[in-house]
This record gives structure tokens, sequence and C-alpha cells, in this order.
């Protein structure tokens, strides 16, 4: 069934991504948002206290990396 997601704020997950090549665009009023370069995806990660863990796998499967890529970055 792969890793276990943990529980992370917007601000982890963020950082889990920015160690990974995403970078910071910015911030709107609930998201923060993150690009790459080579990547057509943009990154819309809520800045909510705990990322919902729906929300968590669709923005690692829209960032092209598995769960176990992303927990092995925490």
């Amino acid at each position: 069934m792969g890793s276990a997601l943990p529980v992370l704020s917007g601000r982890e997950v963020v950082r889990v991504f920015e160690s990974l090549g995403w970078e910071f665009v910015r911030q709107s009023a609930s998201h923060i948002i993150l690009v790459k370069e080579g990547e057509t995806a943009t990154l819309s990660v809520p800045d909510h206290r705990e990322v919902a863990k729906g929300t968590l796998r669709s923005l690692i499967r829209t960032a092209g990396l598995t769960v176990n890529e992303f927990v092995s970055a925490i």
C-alpha cells in the first residue's frame, strides 16, 4: 500500500517541495503557489495547519512524484 502520509501543515509541505526543486512564486490569501523549471504544472498548496491527505496526494501526483519519494524527502 506504500508509505503512510504524515500530517503536515501547508508550510511544511512547501518546505518539502522546495527541497525537491520547487520554487515559491507567490501567496494568495489561502494558498502558496510553487513552480519548477521544466514543469508545466503549478502547485497550489493550501496554507492550513493541516493539509488534507487527499489534497497532499493530489499535490504529490501533480509534482510527478510517488508518495515514497515525497516522504523520503521530509
